[in-house]
């Protein structure tokens, strides 16, 4: 095999281990066959809620299965094709082969991505908050410029958007908001965003024209289903009410229907502001309040089968994951993974992907990557 057809052979099989370690493949094998087994079961349409869940796991892994072993044999194929050129001296065939390689190393690395999205609550829907940092007018007008940045990302690959809570800055921009965003695999692409984001950029709050350094916290947890149990003991809750606030709307600033509950055991704070109906917001913000906690239990859960529960904290809140410097030059680096982009203005209007493919990969080997600091 020349040397382009084996790096084009390596690709393909990096991207394949990948997504075996990931699912865990003897395992996976095993949970598909017992899927397949409970629908042919007719006892299992007895209870539909249970059948459809049983559908859903059936169809998501059937999907990343399936994904693996065509890549696998039409690798096979290609490889054959090549190595039956070469024997017979035919230069058309070989490079057929090999251009089939290479197209078939790109959809290897596309179809990574998806296969990837197989965990436990990767195809629900996503919570989003946003939150400013310290530095007033400037984190604010960032965190709103982080709220656009992801509603962008979300209509973009068509999901549907819903803002559940939103706190205007004094001057300009938000203190936070809770995005709900709805859509296959929202969560399963939004979860590698949570953590610390900067701005490096001339300020247009300052007269002096200087250059002001903001930074704002994502946090990104599932919706989770009515289905799945989660024990709050109501002991453990402090709920307060308040007057609405946000851009307009007739329940706005007129009655305290806002709702905001604090888990006071783990320190959670959920808040719900977006009907009218303060029973409405309350039901809104338990849901928000069982889905965080559920989420850190999916995350131990990661990090304990990965083995790397004490780097947790590396790509968890309160840790810078990105930098995007408008000035003196232009560039967006992630520091987890070394992806950069030299057009921040597409990346702010939406174009998330390359970031969240390559923590996606990152979460699942546990590679360490080393990075200098922007500035």
């Amino acid at each position: 095999m020349r040397a382009e057809g084996q790096a084009h052979i390596d690709r393909i099989e990096a991207a394949l281990a990948l997504v075996r370690k990931f699912l865990d493949w003897d395992r996976a094998l095993r949970r598909l066959d017992e899927l397949n087994a409970r629908v042919e079961d007719p006892k299992l349409w007895d209870n539909p809620k249970d059948a459809e869940a049983v559908m859903r796991e059936r169809r998501r892994l059937e999907a990343s299965v399936s994904t693996v072993n065509k890549i696998a044999q039409d690798m096979s194929d290609a490889i054959e094709f090549v190595e039956l050129g070469e024997m017979e001296g035919d230069e058309d065939t070989v490079n057929e082969g090999l251009q089939a390689l290479a197209a078939l190393a790109e959809r290897a690395d596309a179809d990574k991505v998806q296969a990837l999205l197989a965990g436990e609550a990767d195809a629900n829907d996503a919570y989003l908050e946003v939150h400013a940092g310290a530095g007033g007018t400037e984190s604010q007008d960032w965190a709103e410029m982080l709220q656009r940045m992801y509603t962008r990302w979300a209509e973009r690959h068509g999901y549907k958007v819903e803002m559940v809570d939103y706190h205007a800055g004094e001057q300009a921009g938000i203190k936070s908001c809770t995005l709900h965003i709805k859509g296959e695999n929202a969560y399963g692409y939004a979860k590698t965003e949570s953590g610390v984001h900067r701005l490096v950029r001339i300020s247009p709050y300052d007269s002096s024209a200087r250059r002001h350094t903001s930074f704002s916290s994502v946090w990104v947890y599932p919706v989770i289903d009515d289905d799945i149990d989660i024990e709050i003991n109501p002991s453990d809750l402090k709920i307060d009410t308040y007057r609405a606030s946000g851009a307009g709307g007739q329940h706005v600033n007129t009655t305290d229907s806002a709702v905001r509950i604090t888990h006071v055991p783990s320190g959670i704070i959920v808040a719900s502001q977006n009907d009218r109906s303060q029973h409405k917001n309350r039901a809104t913000a338990m849901n928000m309040l069982k889905a965080r906690m559920y989420e850190a239990e999916l995350a131990k859960r990661e990090a304990e089968a990965t083995g790397e529960y004490q780097a947790k904290t590396e790509i968890g809140w309160g840790h810078q994951i990105r930098s995007y410097v408008l000035q003196p030059y232009q560039l967006v680096k992630d520091l987890r993974t070394g992806v950069t982009s030299t057009a921040p203005s597409d990346v702010l209007d939406g174009a998330l992907y390359p970031f969240m493919a390559a923590a996606l990969s990152q979460r699942v080997t546990g590679e360490k990557v080393t990075v200098e600091d922007v500035d």
